[in-house]
């Protein structure tokens, strides 16, 4: 076949083209400006990902290689899972603003792994900002082919991240389900890496254990437990004391009675204890008593915080007064309470502290138990035991019943939350119920397990206390332990004319009517088991003689019939509570 000219000379200029070409391709190679972006997550599962330190030594061994010039350096370490990356967000930038118009990364992963960064890099790739992408790992051409590769990377990457996420919460839910605390152990615990366990810490948990033991016994504040932490070497990490705020979370944190806490959720706990219930209870009622004195009691004010005006029914406050007296050149320090008027005008005048005191002391005595009451109290409450013991099992039969229904139900409520059927927060929130009443009826178990029925234990804590009450109100010196069994004993006090109205506690405001009821006579008499026919009242009259109207009267009931009367009273409105 025969060529025409114009054909033959087209023929001829077809290596000169190739060459322009190929010198075109050059030319715009070497006017590329890329940024090498390098990214190590912190949380990265993969130990195969490169640090940053190897991801720039081959980003830079691969430039010099394919000849790419590399204007800039930016890494971060931060996840890719979520939007938000300030080096990434600055890479994009620069390449919006022409200042590059290439990217260099190890692998598409470490640009994005999330829907939206991975659509801002296509879409510059779209529009022409973007000119290319270079990775040593992973092969792409800005051509249609290409980018819809690089979203299929991208995607991969997403999937990648989704998975390991779900995977990591299937495994967190499987620990907790296993009774173990997925996450760092507490103060006194250490983590097992080989079990996969939390176990006590054979040194730390005697320092904490001592730490709940000196606050459960009153008389600490939290800045001395942070101090006493400090000084057996429990700090944070740059060596200072312990902040308040983690010194109330170690005290109130119940993961040490067995309970775990995770995600909004209650789990039961499997680790060994070494913090007892009672020696816990014990510090959580110390920790309600110290949250309610006020924070700003700067100028360490026994009585703050107990009582309100009887008047407007503002708080009472106390300030300090220091007085000068010149003829003898001394100075003397007084202290008032008086109402702070913070509802509303007021006319209720301040009292001083020795006469308060002296009021809260008759407030807290006149509930205090006697002695021989409290013994024959104990003697009826050890009766009352044994009797209760007989009863025992069949209680703890029925509490298993109970918590057995209580197990059906969580099942139950799992299954309806795996069916779709209700919705997280409202299986959150009804599944936390049912766990905390599980608990207090597990708590009974194990209160009827030690100490009997539940009421026995309260009531024994109220005669020790009221029996404690007589020897706090006429003990000297004592103000902060005065003001604590006044909080203990009553719920509510009033200031009025400088005259204390105390509200006294169920118990303990028996107490006080059976105290107005009796005579002085009637609580100083005998032993109580001491009956005689006569009663506690006058000597009997001779029957032959004229009686007086008063000795007609009714007289008072003998004195161990009256005792054990209220006794069973006060018992019965503990089995009530």
């Amino acid at each position: 076949m025969k060529l025409c000219k114009a054909q033959i000379v087209e023929w001829e200029k077809l290596p000169v083209k190739r060459e322009e070409k190929t010198q075109k391709l050059r030319k715009n190679k070497t006017t590329m400006k890329y940024i090498a972006y390098c990214r190590k997550s912190t949380d990265e599962k993969d130990r195969q990902i490169l640090s940053i330190e190897a991801q720039i030594a081959e980003l830079t061994e691969f430039a010099k290689r394919e000849n790419l010039e590399i204007v800039e350096f930016i890494s971060e370490a931060k996840t890719a899972k979520i939007p938000g990356r300030e080096k990434f967000d600055e890479v994009l930038k620069k390449i919006e603003q022409g200042s590059s118009n290439g990217i260099v990364s190890w692998h598409p992963d470490r640009l994005a792994r999330n829907s939206i960064d991975g659509g801002k890099i296509i879409y510059l790739l779209d529009t022409g900002k973007l000119l290319d992408l270079k990775f040593p790992s992973h092969w792409f051409e800005n051509t249609p082919q290409g980018k819809f590769m690089l979203s299929i990377a991208f995607s991969q990457s997403k999937y990648y991240i989704d998975n390991l996420s779900e995977n990591v919460k299937r495994g967190l839910r499987q620990k907790l389900r296993n009774g173990v605390y997925p996450g760092k152990a507490f103060w006194g615990y250490v983590n097992n890496k080989e079990k996969g366990t939390i176990e006590i810490d054979p040194i730390e948990s005697k320092i904490i254990k001592k730490a709940f033991e000196l606050f459960a016994n009153g008389g600490k504040t939290f800045m001395n437990i942070s101090r006493f932490l400090h000084k057996h070497g429990l700090t944070q990490k740059n060596g200072k004391s312990l902040k308040i705020d983690r010194i109330k979370e170690i005290l109130s944190n119940k993961f040490y009675i067995g309970i775990i806490y995770y995600a909004g959720e209650y789990y039961e706990g499997k680790h060994k204890l070494f913090i007892s219930k009672e020696l816990f209870d014990r510090a959580q009622k110390q920790f309600k008593f110290t949250e309610r004195s006020k924070p700003n009691n700067k100028h360490n004010l026994s009585f703050l915080g107990l009582m309100k005006c009887g008047e407007c029914g503002a708080f009472i406050t106390g300030e300090k007064k220091l007085k000068f007296y010149k003829g003898t050149q001394r100075k003397a320090e007084y202290t008032y309470y008086s109402c702070t008027k913070k509802l509303g005008n007021c006319l209720q005048k301040p009292i001083a502290e020795p006469e308060l005191e002296r009021q809260i002391r008759k407030a807290v005595g006149d509930v205090a138990l006697p002695e021989n009451w409290a013994n024959d109290w104990y003697k009826w409450l050890e009766i009352d035991e044994l009797q209760e013991k007989q009863l025992k099992e069949e209680n703890l039969q029925k509490l298993d019943g109970e918590i057995k229904t209580l197990d059906q139900k969580l099942n139950f409520l799992l299954d309806s939350y795996l069916d779709n059927v209700i919705d997280t927060d409202i299986y959150k929130k009804k599944k936390n119920e049912l766990f905390n009443e599980k608990l207090k009826k597990e708590e009974e178990i194990t209160k009827l397990q030690t100490n009997g029925s539940s009421w026995l234990e309260p009531f024994r804590e109220f005669i020790g206390s009221a029996l404690q009450c007589g020897k706090i109100a006429a003990a000297k010196n004592t103000k902060e332990e005065l003001a604590f069994f006044a909080k203990t004993v009553g719920s509510n006090f009033f200031l009025t004319d400088r005259q204390l109205s105390p509200s006294y506690n169920l118990g303990f405001a028996e107490l006080h009517t059976q105290s107005l009821v009796q005579s002085p006579q009637t609580q100083a008499s005998e032993k109580s088991q001491s009956e005689r026919e006569t009663g506690i009242g006058p000597a009997a009259f001779s029957l032959a003689r004229r009686r007086s109207t008063d000795e007609l009267l009714p007289r008072p009931l003998p004195f161990a019939v009256y005792q054990k009367t209220f006794f069973t009273s006060s018992v019965m409105i503990f089995m009530i509570l």
